[in-house]
């Protein structure tokens, strides 16, 4: 009986170690093992050819605002010719009727024939 006393007291002695054991190492966890997300913001690295790609699409939306605004001053300046065309044709209706009173007072009479006939289309 003292040597079943013997083996059930290493026994015993083994389990609580081995508990020791086990308890120390699920309390430290173990090996440590940590996640790291940097949160680096880094230029993008652009080659020759996209730095040279950018420069010519910002190149042609220069030159689009500039067509843009020059087309827009051609509007303003056709605007404004056509105003003064309307303006010279009213004046000359004007003076053609004034012509035509003053003939008719002094008695000279219309040409038959158009020296400069109108064309048939307008441009």
């Amino acid at each position: 009986m003292n040597t079943k006393r013997n083996i059930l007291a290493v026994a015993v002695g083994v389990i609580a170690c081995s508990a020791v054991v086990w308890l120390s190492t699920s309390l430290h966890g173990g090996q440590k093992t940590y996640e790291l997300e940097p949160h680096l913001t880094i230029p993008e690295y652009k080659t020759d050819v996209a730095r040279i790609m950018d420069s010519y699409e910002r190149l042609m939306e220069r030159y689009m605002d500039l067509t843009e605004s020059n087309i827009s001053m051609v509007g303003m300046d056709m605007k404004y010719v056509i105003t003064k065309l309307d303006s010279i044709d009213g004046r000359l209706t004007e003076l053609s009727g004034r012509i035509t009173r003053i003939e008719t007072a002094l008695g000279i009479q219309q040409p038959k024939t158009a020296a400069n006939p109108k064309p048939d289309h307008q441009p």
